[in-house]
């Protein structure tokens, strides 16, 4: 038994210490440490180059956004379901869908690969605002 005293007399004073229970328990604690920090992630985006030779596919979306760049004249535009928009519009729709009580809403972004990434950042920084946390980045199946 732990704490017991070697003869079994009550009076006597402890002399040995059972660790096996100690050291169940930091073992338990050890695995839960290295379960965790799998799970812990720094802030960062997942982010796939614009051709690539895997891809999964995405659910159906609502809100879709393709950000173009004009190789000639550089110009920049945002379409939103495949219309002109802007960043006002594009909070407006979300917020409408949102008001619809859709779940699980996923933005899909697919950027030019002339697009520059603080561009791109900015669209996903929209939308999570907006309160869409699902989002995927359309690729060109390359391969």
């Amino acid at each position: 038994m732990a704490g017991k005293a070697s003869g079994g007399d009550a009076d006597e004073v402890i002399a040995d210490i059972n660790v096996t229970p100690l050291v169940d328990i930091m073992l338990c604690l050890l695995v839960i440490f290295m379960v965790t920090t799998s799970y812990v992630v720094a802030d960062s985006l997942k982010v796939d180059l614009p051709e690539a030779s895997t891809g999964d596919a995405t659910e159906p979306s609502v809100v879709m956004l393709t950000f173009t760049v004009d190789k000639d004249t550089g110009a920049r535009q945002l379409y939103l379901n495949g219309e002109k928009a802007d960043e006002a519009a594009l909070r407006a729709h979300i917020q409408k869908v949102k008001a619809e009580g859709k779940k699980d809403v996923q933005a899909v972004i697919a950027a030019d690969k002339n697009a520059s990434h603080g561009e791109v950042i900015r669209l996903i920084d929209v939308v999570k605002q907006e309160g869409i946390v699902k989002f995927a980045l359309n690729i060109e199946s390359g391969g």
